[in-house]
């Protein structure tokens, strides 16, 4: 192993010498702080410490009436780390990031949606209200849902996680049927009035696939007629005229009726 290279503590003093020597002409301005506010010397660094899980429940203890704020802290189980990752900061870990990820693991497609992720301040989250799901000036979408269900958590007293889910999932269903008929509805008014919109996104795609299956049906009958002909050069077909000249086993109808013309 190598020596411990020290050069990083002793910029102050390398600097006055070199002052001292005349090398530099005046001493730079951060010597007289950091021989007020010298680094560090320790040389043994502490690991990283391990951030907690801590989640806000409004719940009815034993021997009382009333619900009380309750913070329960998740136990996680420490593994020994590699001896490179020792050091590293530690992953923040929050509630929401739980409730998120099992929300868009059983609504995939609200991950297709677009989302404004704009912001004017920064602080639009302090006028959100999350005892309603809908909130104005904010687009429905699945950290609505998300939002929802921790206030519910967070307030509702004696809940459960399963429970907070389904009601704020169901208040989310409401309001994206409520969104479809306003949406039909409006598209039937204006097309009462004159207008025209065309095909529609999904009878373009079908259309697109059409396309798509026409041309694979093309392919496939070009590849099995080289396939067919492939085969018939390596295993030599018989000719034309040979087939001609085989005579039937069973013969020709003629044939089969002359004896019976000839007793007759």
């Amino acid at each position: 192993m190598g020596k411990i290279n020290l050069t990083a503590l002793r910029v102050r003093q390398t600097a006055i010498n070199q002052f001292a020597s005349g090398k530099i002409s005046q001493l730079p301005q951060w010597v007289q702080v950091v021989g007020e506010i010298p680094p560090s010397e320790t040389l043994i660094r502490t690991p990283a410490p391990q951030h907690e899980l801590v989640r806000q429940r409004l719940k009815t203890l034993p021997g009382s009436s009333k619900p009380q704020v309750v913070f329960e802290v998740q136990e996680k189980t420490r593994k020994a780390k590699k001896a490179s990752r020792l050091f590293k900061p530690v992953g923040l870990k929050y509630e929401e990031d739980q409730i998120r990820q099992e929300f868009f693991r059983d609504h995939p497609w609200e991950l297709a949606r677009p989302r404004v992720i704009l912001e004017s301040t920064g602080k639009d989250f302090e006028n959100y209200d999350w005892s309603r799901l809908q909130q104005p000036g904010k687009r429905l979408d699945g950290e609505s849902v998300v939002q929802r269900q921790l206030w519910l958590l967070n307030n509702v007293p004696d809940i459960s996680k399963t429970a907070a889910y389904d009601i704020a999932r169901q208040e989310f269903y409401k309001l994206r049927l409520k969104e479809d008929i306003e949406r039909r509805v409006a598209a039937e008014e204006a097309e009462a009035t004159g207008a025209q919109f065309g095909l529609s996104y999904l009878d373009i795609g079908m259309n697109l696939e059409n396309q798509q299956y026409e041309k694979w049906k093309a392919w496939a009958k070009t590849e099995a007629q080289v396939f067919d002909q492939r085969n018939a050069a390596l295993s030599g077909a018989p000719e034309m005229g040979e087939t001609e000249a085989e005579p039937d086993a069973f013969g020709t109808e003629a044939d089969l009726l002359a004896p019976a013309q000839a007793k007759a």
